[in-house]
């Protein structure tokens, strides 16, 4: 009778559910070293890697602390006023708040842009406004001190912006090769990209195996009647049996036949990610200039160290105030043609920290002592003679 003949026999399917994990910055992966188009790329390199946007963001604190001087005294009292109270977009005051931005990004994009705002007699100074570096292009003359400011049009043309004169451009650290600066992350893609894969890896693995996962493997007989039909009950009993520990009741799980029951990933270990992350890390910060210590990073460094890390970060910060003062000079001296000053100024930079300040006090003191046992010496042999 065809009722009573065996049905087929049919087998579980394995089924694998792991997709393949990426980190969400893969611009990072797809990076080609090119001469231009890697604003975006840098700007993704402070998104997924903190400490190099908080490294960034001290560089440009610690820049800051600008005024100037004018050869015509009369006029310092404006000039200082107008520094402090220059309208500079988006409900900013003050030349610090627009070097802050073009500092911003000097550092992030290798050159900096902005504009000199007047008003329609061109009589007074009223904005001082930072501009987007992408949406610029330079455009060589016939020599080298020869150049302009160009905006790309929509069909690629380049068109050269009005009122060169009211424009400024910075270069940062400027090359040969890159007479227009160069991005202080240019060397940073290729580790980015590998600290950004073992974070995700990381994440990854705490995601499996910190969250415990079973697998239950059940032997069927060995006719294997029915196999499909005992591992779909199986599994719902065991999802079952899973879902009710959510309210906090407890449930047995009982099965007939062989089935064996394991914690997926209790026999393997994560691989310790501390040394390579900290190789990277020190590769990073070592391009910023910033002593590790500021960063939150607790490395081994003695006090002598500490000192003369201190003394290089103030030379990386004199260094980049050298090529703000061409801009700050600039600025100053349109104010003062503006309102019929002599034009000439000098600019001045606060003292970068405390401790400057403090190390100069110490040397006046010692040289002072110094000058003092020297007189008594003298008025002592003066009296023995």
């Amino acid at each position: 009778m065809g009722w009573l003949r065996k049905r087929p026999a049919k087998t579980g399917a394995a089924v694998q559910l792991r997709d393949g994990g990426r980190h969400p910055f893969g611009l990072l992966e797809r990076y080609t070293p090119l001469h231009g188009g890697e604003i975006r790329l840098y700007r993704t390199i402070r998104e997924a890697v903190p400490i190099v946007d908080a490294a960034i963001l001290k560089l440009v604190r610690l820049t800051g602390g600008v005024s100037a001087v004018p050869r015509d005294k009369r006029a310092g009292e404006e000039l200082a006023e107008f520094l402090r109270t220059v309208d500079t977009g988006r409900g900013q005051r003050g030349i610090q708040s627009f070097l802050d931005s073009y500092v911003d990004s000097l550092l992030t994009c290798g050159q900096a842009v902005g504009e000199m705002v007047l008003d329609r007699k061109r009589q007074e100074f009223t904005a001082l406004l930072c501009g987007n570096v992408e949406h610029i292009e330079v455009q060589e003359g016939d020599s080298p001190m020869d150049f302009a400011l160009c905006r790309r049009e929509a069909g690629g043309q380049a068109t050269r912006l009005p009122r060169q004169d009211l424009l400024l451009f910075t270069p940062f650290q400027p090359e040969a090769e890159h007479p227009y600066g160069v991005s202080l992350l240019r060397s940073m893609p290729f580790l980015t990209g590998i600290l950004l894969n073992i974070y995700q890896a990381v994440g990854m693995n705490w995601e499996r195996m910190g969250n415990v996962r079973f697998a239950v493997v059940c032997k069927p007989d060995s006719d294997g009647l029915y196999a499909q039909e005992r591992s779909e009950q199986l599994a719902r009993e065991w999802a079952s049996a899973m879902e009710a520990t959510k309210d906090g009741s407890v449930r047995d799980f009982v099965a007939v036949g062989d089935v064996e029951i394991k914690v997926i990933g209790a026999d393997n270990q994560i691989l310790d990610s501390e040394v390579p992350v900290r190789q990277i890390l020190e590769q990073l910060v070592a391009r910023t200039g910033i002593p590790p210590f500021l960063l939150g990073l607790s490395w081994s460094s003695t006090e002598r160290m500490s000192t003369q890390q201190a003394d290089l970060l103030t030379t990386e910060i004199t260094a980049i105030r050298r090529s703000l003062e061409p801009v700050v000079e600039r600025v100053c001296e349109m104010w003062l043609r503006l309102h019929g000053y002599d034009h000439h100024v000098t600019v001045e930079w606060a003292d970068i920290n405390l401790q400057d300040l403090v190390e100069e006090a110490k040397a006046e003191l010692y040289h002072e002592q110094a000058e003092a046992l020297r007189r008594e010496g003298e008025a002592e042999q003066e009296d023995a003679s």
